[in-house]
C-alpha cells in the first residue's frame, strides 16, 4: 500500500515542444511534440515512483485530456486513484525558442469542479486504507474550488495520521498554513508574500522561515531561492544548499522534482544534510531533461555528492 499519496487539484497534460523564433502573426512550424502528464502532485508521483517509493496519485480526470493523462500515468507504472469530473481535463504549453534560450509557459485554467466533485475528491482521500505516511498536495486550485482546498486537503490528512506537504500560493497556501502543515517547500517571493517584507540576506530569509515554524504553521520550510539555491530551515537547524551548475535544458518540474525527492530522503532517515541534498541533485537533474521528463534516479544519485551544505 501507498506510503505517499499525491494531491493534485488541477492536473494538466504537459505539452512541449520547440521553434527557432517566436513571431507573432506567422505560422510557426515546432518540433514533434513531448506529452507527460503533469500538475504539481502527479510530478511529485512520477519521481517519486522513480525513486522506487510506494506512491499513489489522487486527481480529478476529465474527458479525452483526463483519459490521456490516466494512460500516460499507466504507460509509466505510477498508480493512481482519479475521480471523474464532467469538465474536460486540461493542457499546459511549454515553447522553447532555440535562438534566444527562453522558455515560455501557456498554462490553462483548466475545469471548474462542482461542490460534489471536489467532495468525492476529499473523500477518496478519506478512504484510502491503510492511511498513507506523507499526503503531498501540490499545485494551483481549480475554478469552483475556494482558497481552502489546500486547507481541507490537511484537515483530512491529519485526520488519518499523515504528514501534510504542500506546494501552493496565493491565497490557497496562507488558508493552508492557517490550518498547520508538517512541510511547506514556498519560492522567495512567496516567502515575502507571506511576511510582507523584503527578504534580501540570508538572516531575513531564515527569520522568515522561521516565523511560520515558531507560528505552528508549519515544522519545516524547504526555501527555494533560484540561482541561489535552496534553504532547509526547523526550529533548530537551518542550512543552506548552493545551486549546481548544469546544462539547462527545461526548468519545468525542476520544484516538483526537488520536493519529491526531498520527502523521499526524509521518510528514508532524519538526515536533514542528506535530504537536501538528495532534493538539490534531483531539481538539478530535472533542468537537465527536456520538457517535463523531470529526473531519473542515476542522475539524481550522481549529482548528490556534489551538493556543497552549509549552515546558516
Amino acid at each position: 500500500m501507498p506510503r505517499f499519496l499525491t494531491f493534485t487539484p488541477n492536473p494538466a497534460l504537459d505539452v512541449s515542444t520547440s521553434v527557432d523564433q517566436l513571431v507573432d502573426a506567422h505560422k510557426l512550424r515546432c518540433d514533434a511534440p513531448l506529452v507527460h502528464p503533469g500538475g504539481g502532485g502527479i510530478n511529485v508521483a512520477r519521481v517519486l515512483h522513480r525513486l522506487g517509493a510506494q506512491v499513489q496519485a489522487l486527481y480529478p480526470a476529465g474527458g479525452a485530456t483526463g483519459e490521456r493523462l490516466h494512460g500516460l500515468l499507466m504507460a509509466e507504472g505510477v498508480p493512481d486513484l482519479c475521480w471523474t469530473i464532467a469538465g474536460e481535463t486540461r493542457e499546459s504549453w511549454t515553447v522553447h525558442e532555440r535562438e534566444s534560450g527562453r522558455e515560455y509557459r501557456f498554462v490553462l485554467p483548466g475545469p471548474t469542479l462542482s461542490a460534489a466533485e471536489w467532495a468525492e475528491g476529499l473523500m477518496g482521500l478519506r478512504r484510502v486504507s491503510p492511511s498513507p505516511a506523507w499526503v503531498v498536495s501540490s499545485g494551483s486550485l481549480p475554478q469552483g474550488v475556494a482558497a481552502e482546498g489546500h486547507a481541507q486537503i490537511a484537515r483530512v490528512a491529519k485526520a488519518i495520521g499523515a504528514r501534510m506537504v504542500v506546494d501552493s500560493s496565493g491565497a490557497a497556501l496562507i488558508a493552508a498554513l492557517a490550518q498547520g502543515v508538517w512541510l511547506v517547500k514556498p519560492s522567495l517571493r512567496e516567502l515575502a508574500e507571506l511576511t510582507h517584507e523584503d527578504l534580501t540576506t540570508p538572516l531575513q530569509q531564515r527569520q522568515a522561515a522561521r516565523q511560520l515554524i515558531e507560528r505552528g504553521q508549519a515544522q519545516m520550510v524547504a526555501l527555494s531561492l533560484g540561482p541561489e539555491g535552496a534553504m532547509l530551515v526547523t526550529a533548530e537547524q537551518c542550512l543552506h544548499a548552493a545551486a549546481l551548475s548544469v546544462p539547462l535544458r527545461s526548468t519545468v518540474g525542476a520544484g516538483d522534482s526537488f520536493l519529491a525527492a526531498l520527502v523521499w530522503a526524509l521518510d528514508q532517515q532524519d538526515d536533514l544534510r542528506l535530504a537536501l541534498a538528495t532534493a538539490m541533485a534531483a531539481g538539478a537533474a530535472a533542468v537537465m531533461s527536456s520538457g517535463t521528463a523531470l529526473c531519473q534516479p542515476q542522475d539524481v544519485a550522481r549529482l548528490r555528492e556534489q551538493v556543497l551544505i552549509e549552515t546558516c
